[in-house]
């Protein structure tokens, strides 16, 4: 992950002040782990917000970037968009994804849980068939997927008995993310958060709980940390970019999932994916030929 990166100016330095604050080498995890360790969410989370954080700052050096242009993420990546917002510094973002993914392994451990996707099908109906079998649609994705977390017992009764015209596909992930079942990791956050200073967002910062555009300081804070048990709501995320007449995305790394569904959903919107070094002039020169009066968004 951060082996390309690595090679530009500063960005070791600032990797190694981001092991410090989160007892993690991040240069180690990020170039010689393995797949098995840099799998544990704990430390996924935090090495996720770093690299994001990292091409952010590489772009903003070749590209201004228009104070108007809102910003989201998915999930974790909303710790680093609140950064890019400027609701939270860079630093406070990597440590509290660190936090956040140390706690949240520690929820999984509790009892076995997990999440799959379901792809197709009338998203009214899944829901209402996920209830049944007490799984939460802890994310909806939009573009048809909604990913369904809870017990495994009852995951398996869904990849068994799937809602009408849909399918189901198990992920390998260690728990059931923002589902009630992470609440101890979610006091845990709180408690770290209280710490943090927080400013109010300074470009439009859009939350995962229901795509509205958030500014406020606490409101910004208390939706993070309450983010971790709550479905990740990119489907408002996107009705929002729609509304807002956005015209080009830029998914920063790791990239590709997100912008396929911007595709999808948002018919017309170039969506480009900042995946190494290499992609910095190209995705510079996308906004660049976006005139002021454009909205854009970076992801």
């Amino acid at each position: 992950m951060f082996a390309p990166w690595l090679e530009l100016d500063g960005v070791e330095s600032r990797l190694t002040a981001w092991s410090e604050l989160t007892g993690l080498d991040l240069v180690r995890l990020g170039t010689t782990a393995d797949a098995d360790e840099i799998k544990d969410t704990a430390v996924t989370q935090p090495l996720i917000v770093a690299l994001s954080l990292i091409a952010a700052e590489q772009l903003r050096s070749r590209v201004e970037i228009p104070q108007d242009a809102p910003v989201a993420g998915h999930s974790v990546g909303e710790l680093a968009a609140a950064a890019l917002a400027g609701a939270l510094t860079f630093d406070d973002a990597v440590t509290l994804a660190a936090v956040r993914g140390r706690e949240m392994a520690a929820a999984c451990s509790l009892e076995p849980t997990g999440m799959s996707a379901v792809m197709g099908g009338d998203p009214d109906e899944i829901v209402t068939h996920l209830d049944k079998l007490g799984l939460d649609p802890a994310n909806r994705n939009g573009a048809g997927q909604i990913v369904a977390a809870g017990r495994r017992s009852a995951l398996e009764e869904l990849a068994e008995e799937p809602p009408a015209g849909a399918r189901v596909r198990p992920l390998p992930v260690a728990g059931a993310f923002h589902t009630r079942f992470m609440t101890p990791a979610r006091e845990t956050m709180s408690n770290h958060a209280a710490e943090v200073t927080v400013s109010d967002a300074r470009r439009p910062l859009l939350s995962n709980a229901d795509g509205a555009v958030v500014s406020d300081s606490q409101t910004v804070l208390h939706r993070l940390v309450d983010q971790v048990t709550r479905p990740v709501r990119w489907d408002s995320c996107m009705v929002t970019l729609a509304e807002r007449g956005v015209t080009a995305v830029v998914e920063l790394p790791p990239a590709g999932t997100l912008s396929g569904l911007i595709r999808r959903e948002i018919k017309g919107t170039q969506a480009v994916n900042l995946k190494t070094p290499d992609d910095l002039d190209k995705v510079a020169e996308l906004l660049a030929e976006h005139s002021p009066n454009h909205s854009r968004s970076q992801v």
